[in-house]
């Protein structure tokens, strides 16, 4: 096929004519998004309770983005005097000691920011500064934490903080703070074994702590409300005992006194399973009676909590005193 030169010449100028015609509307199209982005002045909904219900949020400004910025770098040089003029007064004086004290527990601490959002609800005052930051934290002590935090700082009208709220996630490489750990093994292996245990939180102390106030007191049937209606108590004798409501009323018979202290009280449950828990309890015991004999140990029991939060099973191991 043979194309004359000027052929060539009117095919080269519509092919430039297509390609600018095609850059004019990306270039029009472009500009009309911008314009349209431009309009968008103020977005989302505040929903609380108040004046302010309904109204929508705008930005803020770039000063309280700095502030921000100059908290996290004092924060970073424990610089609590510094940091603190980035609040108002009354705030300020009231955070400052607790401020220094933390900071001063630190052999190392930083918060680097990396994301920075100032923003108010329409036609107040206070500005809330969304800020997103990563926190390491290496105490005197030799403790270790990793934690991403969301945090909230509450600006005046004058561009200083007045208030302050935080929500945390740990690092899996946290040394503590973590919402679960350990692993379940169980006696024989099953559908859980090896899942993780995370604190449990149904008053679980709260029940031993009356248990113990009661049990010192020598109140059998104080002792029995947090037990369920049969008990199974596996003894550090290596024997098993059966303990019902009308056995706890004949329990202290024979004690002149008794003195029980806990140690530490620590309800787990396994991960991702029913509301049944168990709590380890560290305490020391000692029971006078009344023929003259003293018995004394330091205890560690395991108090198992059915579906209805009451202790159903009791495992003992203890440790004579010299």
């Amino acid at each position: 096929m043979n194309v004359s030169a000027d052929e060539c010449c009117i095919f080269e100028n519509n092919l430039n004519n297509h390609i600018m015609r095609n850059i004019v509307i990306f270039v029009l199209m472009l500009t009309l998004h911008q314009i349209q982005a431009q309009k968008i002045k103020s977005a989302g909904v505040y929903l609380g309770e108040g004046v302010n219900r309904g109204k929508a949020f705008v930005f803020g400004s770039q000063e309280t983005v700095n502030a921000i910025l100059d908290v996290a770098k004092n924060y970073s040089l424990k610089n609590a005097d510094a940091l603190i003029k980035n609040y108002s007064t009354d705030f300020g004086t009231k955070i400052l000691e607790d401020n220094r004290r933390w900071l001063n527990s630190m052999e190392k601490i930083s918060m680097a920011p990396y994301r920075i959002i100032p923003v108010k609800i329409e036609g107040t005052d206070e500005t809330l500064v969304l800020t997103w930051s990563v926190e390491d934290r290496n105490w005197k002590d030799g403790s270790y934490q990793k934690q991403n935090l969301m945090e909230i700082f509450t600006f005046n009208a004058a561009n200083k903080i007045i208030d302050f709220s935080q929500w945390s996630r740990n690092y899996p490489d946290s040394q503590f703070g973590l919402t679960y750990g350990g692993k379940y093994y169980g006696k024989q292996d099953s559908e859980v074994t090896g899942r993780p245990l995370v604190f449990s939180n149904r008053g679980e102390v709260e029940a031993l702590e009356a248990f113990i106030a009661a049990y010192n007191k020598m109140d059998g049937r104080a002792c029995s409300e947090v037990f369920a209606d049969t008990v199974t108590i596996n003894g550090m004798d290596g024997n098993k005992y059966i303990l019902t409501k009308e056995s706890w009323l004949t329990l202290f018979d024979s004690y002149q006194s008794v003195e029980w202290k806990p140690y530490s009280i620590a309800p787990m449950k396994i991960a991702n399973t029913d509301p049944i828990s168990g709590a380890t309890m560290v305490s020391r015991e000692r029971r006078n009676f009344k023929d003259g004999s003293v018995w004394e140990k330091e205890l560690v029991e395991m108090f198992y909590f059915d579906l209805e939060g009451k202790i159903c099973n009791v495992v003992q191991y203890a440790r004579e005193l010299n």
